[in-house]
């Protein structure tokens, strides 16, 4: 695996149809955009400028997700590459919420009322999960499928959603419940980890695939 012993990646999928129109997704199935797919192919040129290169992947039952994947894959030289599909890293159900454009659900509902829905930790959207329901699915999940694999010296990557990640960071990165309202993951942003065990470790770098040298224009 190299000295530095990076073992994990995890990333956000790339621009999907809803967040172009800023609506809420969750379990939604929206296809990735023109810009989505720009995103998806510079991450996969960034991680191999880096020297990233994995032994398995997993990602959602989601396409934005899994097309994200297979996107940069083959910029990897690795479209082959053993792919695990599970819905317990699905984004957080919405409920109510999904299709909703975000400033309507805000007129709606009110600011305050919204900010709670997407960025707490407890609160829970009408028919919803909060980040403490998908953390509660999306963390057994790593435990038990994806920490098994990293503790035998895989390389791992991973591809998911931005709730479905902030969920596992809480975890990961040992941040407060209360605090993961401030933690945002940007579109095609990856995340790598150094540590076979990686719940002991912080992240060694946020990169958006975006950044130079492989800016995405628009």
């Amino acid at each position: 695996m190299g000295a530095d012993r990076r073992a994990l990646v995890l990333m956000r999928h790339g621009q999907s149809e809803d967040n172009e129109r800023d609506l809420f997704s969750g379990w939604r199935d929206p296809a990735l955009t023109a810009k989505g797919i720009a995103e998806a192919r510079a991450a996969g040129r960034a991680m191999r400028a880096s020297g990233l290169h994995f032994d398995c992947a997993f990602t959602s039952g989601l396409r934005r997700a899994q097309a994200t994947l297979a996107l940069l894959l083959e910029e990897l030289g690795q479209p082959d590459l053993p792919v695990q599909k599970d819905i317990a890293l699905n984004e957080r159900d919405y409920g109510a919420l999904a299709g909703l454009n975000k400033t309507e659900a805000r007129a709606r509902f009110g600011v305050e009322q919204v900010r709670s829905w997407r960025k707490s930790y407890e609160a829970v959207p009408p028919g919803g999960e909060s980040l403490a329901m998908t953390a509660a699915r999306v963390w057994p999940f790593f435990e038990e499928t994806i920490m098994p694999r990293l503790r035998d010296g895989a390389r791992v990557l991973v591809v998911a959603h931005g709730n479905a990640l902030r969920a596992l960071l809480v975890r990961l990165d040992g941040i407060a419940p209360e605090a993961i309202e401030e933690v945002n993951i940007g579109t095609a942003e990856f995340l790598v980890y150094g540590a076979a065990d990686p719940a002991a470790s912080l992240a060694l770098r946020r990169r958006p695939a975006s950044s130079p040298p492989d800016d995405v224009a628009g």
